[in-house]
């Protein structure tokens, strides 16, 4: 069995795939394309058939997929939050360790992008659509919710100093576990790409321990599976994005919400996510990305200075304690009392960002050559941990606030009394001066949020299927690109949000292992460059 601490095996099996790409034996080029056979074609045929079959019965769609989720997170809750777990401490650990001297690309390799530009693409290709769709909406859902099993660990929300709870709860499913998992696979695939001289394709990571098999069917099966679970993680983002733009149509001007309309819009911003798509990294996501950061920076200040300043730190502060505090009891999956919360959202967060992982993963490879390991999961880890839970302490925090004092009414209206969870953002914006200005630019930054997810999965999906190029035809670029607006458009209307979180929960399962893998190999990677040092 190889292992990576041989560098030359890993430079001969990096020869072998040249060799085999520059024949022309592993990839076929019809009309100019550049295809990586058999992920493409495999990958390709599938998704069509599943679009053609949800479209053509919607209604068993629905009805398999509402049975599927709660079927797979009830019944594997034990595995994703074990292996969550696993994955998180083996991240921290790389910290400390010497191995997080490590620079990806080499001793001297020079950073690509600037600390702001690194951070702004990590954020919106990560979360952007999740801070906007679940900020409000979850803390108030946990603390309001009449179903107590919702509430995490069945925390007492009367009793002094647990007002909070919610915000707490939500923290867990954005922090510190979802992006250890991106951390992760990030990490692999920048190390066993710009050091190692493999292909930026999942099944690079895996040469430790497969050696030349990784060019075969294992790895076909790899980088297969990884395309089905970063086409559903995305989609399932995408309809919430969808959705929640409908939401805003109708609450500014007064656009009824309907399928027909939440279609039209997902094909409106895939025709502007293939733009960016056609115009690249630098000129088109990158610009995008950092449009949304200085938008969403800018929503947030607003919200933090009219709801107070000293009360969003102070809460902040505040729940950040309690946090650490619960997280071993949030993070043990036995023996729990809130079902609710741990079933119907724990384990589905989980299965959600595995899924995610293949695709915001390459994404922060791509753009990480010169940053050392321990830079590295610093600022892929511990810093939007940080920053989501400032913005989900002053969204949702405020939100109960309000609340409590018998206001918020429509927050009240789309959280509490009938659940429209897309509606709750612009619930609370109406309870904040200013509304006709920052509604508009609110649905603004959510659109666009939903471009740079859609642009940067479409290149992502593009690098694996072409066996890990990362200039291939744009073409390509644009059918994934249109391939991913229809899934969407399938799980919408073949079930709606349970439609697109069955999926996102059925791939991100099995796509478990696959990361636990790239952990060990990862770490028999990072042993090999630290010794070269």
């Amino acid at each position: 069995m190889t292992t990576s601490e041989d560098p030359k095996t890993a430079d001969s099996g990096h020869m072998a795939y040249s060799t085999e790409y520059e024949m022309g034996q592993d990839n076929i080029r019809p009309m100019g394309l550049d295809i990586h056979n058999p992920v493409f074609l495999i990958s390709s045929i599938v998704i069509f058939g599943f679009v053609l079959i949800a479209l053509a019965n919607q209604e068993a769609t629905a009805e398999f997929f509402g049975w599927l989720r709660p079927w797979l997170t009830s019944t594997f809750d034990w595995f994703l939050v074990l292996s969550v777990n696993a994955i998180t401490l083996f991240c921290l650990v790389l910290i400390i360790l010497p191995v997080g001297s490590v620079r990806i690309g080499g001793k001297d390799a020079k950073p690509d992008y600037s600390y702001p530009g690194w951070i702004a693409m990590m954020f919106a290709a990560g979360i952007g659509i999740g801070l906007l769709f679940f900020g409000v909406l979850e803390p108030v859902y946990y603390n309001f919710a009449e179903d107590g099993g919702a509430r995490p660990l069945n925390v007492d929300i009367t009793q002094p100093g647990n007002e909070y709870v919610g915000v707490v709860g939500t923290i867990h499913h954005w922090g510190l576990e979802g992006w250890a998992i991106y951390a992760a696979v990030g990490l692999s695939l920048a190390i066993f790409c710009y050091n190692l001289g493999l292909p930026l394709t999942l099944r690079s990571a895996f040469y430790p321990i497969l050696g030349e098999r990784v060019w075969g069917w294992w790895g076909h099966m790899i980088d297969t599976l990884a395309v089905f679970a970063t086409l559903f993680g995305l989609t399932t983002s995408l309809g919430l994005g969808a959705q929640q733009v409908a939401a805003g149509l109708n609450e500014i001007f007064g656009i009824e919400p309907s399928n027909t309309v939440t279609v039209l819009l997902i094909i409106g911003i895939t025709m502007i996510a293939l733009g960016s798509v056609l115009l690249g990294m630098d000129k088109g996501v990158k610009r995008l990305s950092e449009i949304n950061m200085v938008m969403a920076v800018c929503l947030f200040l607003f919200v933090i200075f009219v709801t107070g300043v000293g009360a969003a730190i102070t809460r902040y502060f505040n729940v950040m304690v309690d946090y650490v505090v619960m997280l071993p009891a949030l993070s043990n999956p036995f023996g729990r009392e809130d079902t609710s919360y741990f079933h119907g959202w724990t384990t589905f967060y989980w299965a959600w960002w595995i899924a995610w992982s293949p695709f915001v993963g390459m994404f922060i490879a791509r753009i990480s050559k010169g940053r050392t390991v321990r830079e590295f999961i610093i600022c892929a880890l511990l810093a939007p941990t940080a920053v989501c839970a400032l913005w989900m302490s002053t969204f949702g925090g405020a939100a109960i606030d309000m609340l409590n004092a018998g206001g918020a009414e429509g927050v009240k209206a789309t959280v509490i009394d009938s659940y429209a969870p897309e509606g709750a953002l612009f619930g609370f914006l109406k309870e904040l001066p200013l509304y006709g200005i920052v509604a508009p630019i609110s649905l603004i930054l959510i659109i666009i949020f939903f471009v740079t997810s859609s642009d940067s999965g479409s290149l992502v999906i593009d690098t694996i299927t072409a066996g890990g190029k990362m200039d291939a035809p744009v073409i390509q670029r644009i059918f994934w690109c249109t391939l991913e607006g229809l899934v969407a458009i399938a799980l919408l209307l073949g079930g709606g949000l349970s439609a697109l979180q069955g999926a996102a929960v059925s791939t991100g399962i099995p796509f478990t292992l696959v990361v636990l893998i790239m952990c060990y190999c990862l770490w028999l990677a990072l042993r090999s460059e630290r010794a070269k040092l």
